[in-house]
């Protein structure tokens, strides 16, 4: 018999899952900030969280951790690093140009609204 209770989830494993879950509906060729996807997430204003959360994503993961960039369009992770050159890659390959490291936020922004259904 099976006495083992089953597993308790902690906050943090709450706010890990409403942010994945959150960033799983970002489509391809959309970006979003970490503040967005902290509000969207329903995370207040934690973008520094978002960020180091994403940062620590282990290697092959599937969530599209890509396609979220800092304030003003801005790609956060330095070009020339391997993280860096993936994200700028993935984006590109999602029909995404990116001028001075940024992204045009307001063409390729993404806002749930807009995008439903």
């Amino acid at each position: 018999m099976n006495c083992d209770p089953s597993p308790v989830q902690t906050p943090a494993d709450v706010r890990r899952e409403a942010l994945y879950s959150t960033l799983m509906q970002v489509p391809a060729g959309y970006v979003v900030t970490y503040g967005q996807l902290a509000e969207l997430a329903g995370l207040g204003r934690a973008a520094r969280w978002v960020g180091r959360t994403l940062s620590q994503l282990p290697e092959g993961s599937r969530l599209p951790w890509h396609r979220v960039i800092a304030a003003g369009g801005r790609i956060s992770l330095p070009a020339g690093s391997p993280s860096g050159d993936e994200q700028r890659a993935r984006l590109r390959s999602e029909g995404l140009s990116i001028l001075n490291n940024r992204v045009d936020i307001q063409r390729h922004g993404w806002r749930p609204i807009e995008h439903c259904g």
